[in-house]
């Protein structure tokens, strides 16, 4: 995406509808290069409409806009973020103007209480972003010092769709009258849409353990990747109203039929996933305590897949990864959440070849 000649130039931004680009570019051979640098616990990206690319801060609560030069700038402190463990500011998504109205940010965070669902205007254009006061869409979700779920990301249907974790508590991932450890959908305001597969609520999939990262390849098919507990993290392809297993089963499971089975499985010392992105069919994984990059091709049905693992110790732990231009991808890593050990300039944004893409 390009910045429009009225505004300052924008850093190349990976494409905002990455999740539902078409296939790859052939990929190039050019090497890794700093995108950014010096960010503080990083969880989320997101692109504007004009081409600025958005990053979320963890421990800090800060959205930060990226710089030309490879620094950032903060765009603004989401009042309430309470960090303690695994929560904090976490997911953003931002969903561009229509019919004049602004383009939005919208952040899932962990406040006192519960975590939550919220949105705010984006003022300014690039290199003078800022935000608006937030409007509270969605309370109540259970937070915990781990298993918080947090990725959210807009569907090819314009809805909005929510990762939330079983905050450590198992069983509400079984329970529909619980907000956790599910995939919600929810229309742009924050409403329940219509045709979801629970009539009245906004559960879209459960029985999930933790969530955290979702995309839809160009056959529409909706993606997610989810962290295990001692055995299996999992990739799996999900289906409206459909049951993931969690805490019944972890990983394939052919003796229950009644719940859906991963199409891809990882021992968890070389995954704990978190965000994907997807270019064509071919799926793109984060793993943060594997600290590699999975390339996965799934099979025409959905029911199989090939996997190769990239970038293995590079970067340490990656946290999220976009399809940028030309071919190439950016990682987020994560090494100063406390759980990875800092290098020099971390935690960064690298570009790289989209390797198998």
């Amino acid at each position: 995406m390009l910045a429009s000649a009225c505004t300052a130039p924008a850093v190349p931004a990976p494409s905002a509808a990455s999740a539902h680009a078409g296939t790859a570019p052939a990929a190039t051979t050019a090497p890794a290069r700093d995108v950014a640098t010096n960010l503080q616990s990083p969880w989320s990206m997101a692109t504007t409409p004009d081409g600025a690319v958005l990053v979320s801060e963890r421990d800090t609560g800060l959205v930060k806009e990226l710089t030309p030069a490879g620094g950032s700038r903060d765009v603004g402190r989401i009042d309430g973020v309470v960090h303690e463990g695994e929560g904090g500011l976490l997911g953003i998504a931002v969903r561009p103007p229509e019919s004049g109205t602004p383009a939005l940010l919208y952040a899932f965070y962990t406040a006192a209480a519960d975590n939550r669902l919220v949105r705010m205007r984006l003022r300014g254009s690039p290199g003078s972003y800022a935000l608006g006061p937030p409007e509270t869409l969605l309370t109540g979700i259970a937070k915990g010092s781990v298993h918080n779920g947090g990725r959210i990301a807009f569907g090819p249907d314009g809805k909005l769709y929510v990762t939330t974790g079983e905050a450590g508590l198992r069983s509400p991932a079984q329970d529909l009258a619980s907000l956790n450890g599910k995939i919600l959908r929810l229309d742009p305001d924050g409403t329940v849409p219509r045709d979801n597969p629970f009539p009245g609520s906004p559960v879209y999939s459960l029985g999930h353990r933790n969530p955290q990262g979702i995309g839809w390849d160009t056959q529409g098919r909706m993606w997610a990747s989810e962290f295990g507990q001692n055995r299996w993290d999992e990739l799996n392809l999900i289906r409206p109203g459909g049951n993931y297993g969690w805490p019944e089963v972890e990983g394939i499971d052919t003796g229950q039929s009644r719940f859906i089975n991963p199409v891809a499985q990882w021992p968890t010392s070389e995954a704990s996933p978190s965000g994907l992105a997807i270019s064509g069919t071919t799926v793109f994984m984060a793993a943060l305590r594997g600290q590699r990059l999975w390339v996965i091709q799934p099979s025409a049905d959905g029911r199989t897949a090939s996997v190769t693992a990239r970038y293995t110790g590079t970067f340490g732990r990656l946290r999220d990864v976009r399809v940028a231009r030309g071919g190439r991808l950016w990682l987020l890593t994560n090494n100063t959440d406390g759980r990875g050990t800092p290098r020099p300039g971390d935690d960064r944004i690298v570009e790289v070849p989209a390797a198998g893409g």
